[in-house]
């Protein structure tokens, strides 16, 4: 099949498809032409007829005496040679020539195949022309910035066929002449929560810029953890670096935490601006100050000492805004501003729940001086100070959105997470703002509904929401959307503890924000099958040397075509597959083994002999396997099972985390999805017309969340033993249904079946996850595809219970 409209549907001049192009397009490709791997797509592509090859050992030409074109020049050699394996030399071609023989392998004659050009003529610094001929490759750009990704776009060209590792490369004739969208595209990073190492740091910069990515958001100060070394104040990471884990019965675990010194965060500025990224910072407040109390409490309220802090969320501590506490933080920022270059500094203003402040006399007192009526104008009054502190000192101050609350200052920028009218009220007041709005743009969310998904919030935000997110809201005047600055996706560490969970929750929807934040508005619907054929071989390139990338969107689900019961008496068992994407071709096994590229393609659901394994995993149209393999197992045992990610809600919530076993747990499982209101599960298709016993897994988990004025939705149960028990309950949502107000506030599950209830035993003399195990009684009226509550009675002092897996028994006890 030749080069179609469609293949190409994205290739535009300006945002707008041209028909000249396409035409072109259309003559000069070859039969079966994929369209062009890059990623972000380029404001104009112009391609001709032929290609180029480019031989391992050809040379890089840069003007002589041009440092920023031999900084790109090296970033190109090194980012090919970790792709492909194929070697250009960057540090003999300082004011080479260009161009070999045409139809040559270039470089093989020691001409200089690929030349960097300073055109001043080029507007923008971050716009670049790449031209490519039969005779050479040549990146011209007025600025810096322009040459690193007009370096990023060739390198993409150079290793889209992983087939010619470390030989030679080619690349088709062609024109490009790109620049973004958006000015600010980033990604924030969270090491307050749990503390990442410097080197996984490093490797995120290495990867954005591959993808022209050029913002790193480094929250460096919450409640639990603050990570900046202020030589002034020691104690900030002496005391403030450090907390302890939340209780989980028995005895408690070691402290955890860290902090990056000034030199080591120099250092990473310095190499994020030789790849055109920067770094901004953000020291959060007046709230996320539990660190900073902790470790001066004279620059707190109401003069107590908390501890670090181990609980998400909301927490009450907040700085003082008296002159002490205002010199504090300007302290503070001369010495943030002398390690981080950035023209904005992040100074938070986000959850800052201002109980503390209320009850301040000091504070009362400072707002009547000042004529200040309420709190949050209070809050509105100290984002202006530190906006004209900065200013002096030639810096832009950005915070949360929240600042609008009492007005916003004249100085201030708006980073819009709760939604977007934030970023519609300020852009519209002529104020500058970067959408990051949750749930869309929170990369922290799971990305999927797979049993094997990492923890996380549940508000799932797959890599197709993130690709078809528009940062222009509509409500922003045409005027005023000079005033978006750009985009940027968030990863909250609370449930991100190690880097392969970093990297696995950025990537690759970071390359669907970079799509987003550079290329030209689509007219029309955005071509996400056709966007998902260029990410693949920049996933095999962020895969190199070990990275992780989340195969999400590519994991093989299964779906029974039957009822569970039906399951349970069927001679044959069907199942259907499909992936979220619904891109590449299924391949399975039933032997076991992992499927490969010419492993059976799935076309239609599978019907197959109970007890048989069905293996599958989703490849490429050009063969790359794009997923891990995943099993469906339909052995008896396995059918009358129910595990942590099948269980779903009780009637009186919503699950809205999916959790780990501790709160600094390394590994990736297991995980619970809970509802951490009310501690209840439930099974709605539970097997009781064939069950005789129920064993159900449970594990004990920490109730680590600062919920604020939101503590009062907290469902807490009547316990009649000690430390609580386990109801389990038969119809139990119906039963929810016909129950009065004080049926509920008497009984976790009133007028539902009774099946089973434990004692729970004393969280500091019992392991973590233990089971019970009871015959289910006889009753008629238990049938097949029931739903079935677990619902816990734990009292809200203690240490919360979610259930792991419920096995039910054929054979009675």
């Amino acid at each position: 099949m030749g080069t179609t409209a469609k293949g190409y549907r994205q290739l535009r001049t300006g945002g707008v498809v041209t028909a000249s192009i396409l035409a072109a397009l259309a003559f000069s490709a070859p039969a079966q032409a994929a369209p062009l791997a890059l990623t972000p797509w380029p404001a104009s592509v112009e391609q001709g007829s032929g290609k180029l090859l480019v031989a391992s050992g050809s040379v890089i030409a840069v003007p002589a005496g041009d440092a920023d074109a031999a900084e790109a020049a090296q970033l190109l050699a090194d980012h090919v040679k970790r792709a492909s394996g194929l070697v250009l030399d960057a540090g003999s071609g300082a004011g080479s020539g260009a161009g070999s023989g045409a139809g040559s392998a270039a470089g093989s004659s020691g001409a200089a195949p690929i030349r960097f050009e300073r055109d001043a003529a080029i507007s923008g610094s971050e716009a670049y022309r790449l031209t490519v001929t039969s005779g050479g490759a040549v990146i011209s750009a007025s600025g810096k910035s322009g040459f690193i990704y007009g370096a990023m776009t060739l390198l993409q060209l150079l290793t889209a066929d992983a087939g010619s590792a470390g030989k030679s490369a080619s690349v088709p004739v062609l024109t490009i002449q790109d620049s973004p969208r958006f000015s600010w595209r980033g990604v924030m990073v969270d090491p307050s929560r749990h503390f990442q190492p410097m080197e996984l740091v490093y490797a995120i910069v290495d990867r954005m810029v591959e993808v022209k990515l050029n913002t790193l958001h480094f929250h460096l100060s919450d409640d639990q953890g603050w990570r900046f070394e202020v030589k002034r104040y020691p104690e900030l990471t002496r005391i403030g670096a450090w907390r302890l884990p939340p209780d989980t019965g028995g005895a408690i675990g070691p402290r955890s935490g860290g902090f990056y010194t000034q030199e080591q965060l120099k250092a990473l500025v310095a190499y994020a601006a030789e790849r055109g990224i920067t770094v901004v910072p953000e020291i959060d407040l007046p709230g996320h100050a539990q660190a900073l109390v902790a470790s001066y409490p004279e620059v707190g309220v109401l003069g107590d000492r908390p501890a670090v802090s181990h609980d998400w969320g909301v927490n009450p501590w907040l700085f003082n805004p008296n002159d002490a506490g205002m010199t504090f933080v300007r302290n503070v920022l001369d010495e943030l501003m002398e390690v981080f270059p950035s023209q904005f500094i992040h100074i938070g203003g986000d959850e800052a729940v201002k109980d503390q402040w209320e009850r301040s006399p000091e504070v009362q007192s400072q707002m009547r001086k000042l004529g200040i009526k309420t709190e949050n104008e209070m809050q509105s009054w100290m984002i202006d100070r530190f906006g004209e502190y900065l200013a002096q000192h030639g810096r832009r101050l950005i915070g949360w959105d929240e600042i609008l609350e009492g007005g916003l200052p004249a100085s201030a920028s708006v980073m819009s997470w709760r939604g977007e009218q934030g970023a519609v009220d300020a852009a519209n007041a002529g104020h500058d703002v970067v959408l990051t709005p949750a749930p869309n743009l929170y990369l922290d969310n799971l990305e999927s509904t797979l049993p094997d998904e990492a923890p996380g919030r549940i508000s799932i935000q797959t890599m197709e929401a993130v690709y078809r997110y528009d940062p222009m809201p509509k409500g922003i005047d045409a005027a005023k959307a000079k005033h978006v600055l750009g985009v940027q996706g968030n990863a909250w560490s609370e449930y991100i503890v190690t880097p392969w969970q970093l990297q696995h929750k950025l990537f690759p929807r970071v390359g669907a924000l970079a799509e987003t934040a550079w290329s030209p508005v689509v007219t029309g619907e955005k071509d996400y099958p056709g966007f998902l054929a260029r990410l693949t071989p920049q996933i095999q390139r962020w895969k190199q040397g070990g990275f992780e990338v989340s195969d999400s969107a590519f994991g093989v689900a299964f779906t029974p075509t039957q009822t569970r019961a039906a399951q349970l008496d069927a001679k044959s068992i069907g199942v259907a597959l499909a992936n979220q994407a619904s891109y590449g071709t299924i391949r399975y096994t039933l032997d076991g083994k992992a499927p490969a590229a010419k492993s059976p393609a799935y076309a239609k659901a599978l019907v197959v002999k109970p007890g048989t394994v069905v293996t599958a995993a989703s490849f490429a149209p050009d063969g790359t396997q794009l997923s891990a393999p995943r099993r469906y197992d339909t052995a008896r045992e396995t059918l009358l099972t129910s595990t942590a990610s099948t269980l779903v809600a009780c009637p009186r919530g919503a699950q809205g985390l999916r959790v780990p076993l501790t709160a600094d747990a390394t590994a990736n499982g297991p995980a619970y999805n809970v509802n951490i209101f009310d501690t209840c599960q439930a099974d709605d298709h539970a097997p009781l017309a064939h069950a005789k016993t129920i064993t159900v897994s449970v594990a004990r988990l920490p109730r680590n969340y600062g919920l604020a004025h939101e503590a009062s939705a907290l469902i807490e149960h009547f316990a009649v033993t000690t430390h609580g028990e386990l109801v389990i309950s038969a119809g139990c949502r119906a039963a929810e249904k016909a129950a009065n107000r004080k049926q509920k506030e008497h009984a976790p599950m009133p007028g539902a079946t009774v099946l089973a209830t434990f004692a729970l035993p004393d969280p500091d003399a019992s392991p973590q996850q233990y089971t019970f195990t009871a015959n289910l009684p006889d009753r008629p009226e238990l049938k097949d595809e029931a739903d079935v509550c677990f619902q816990f009675t734990s009292p809200l002092s203690d240490p919360f219970y979610a259930v792991e897996k419920v096995v039910y028994g054929e054979k009675a006890k």
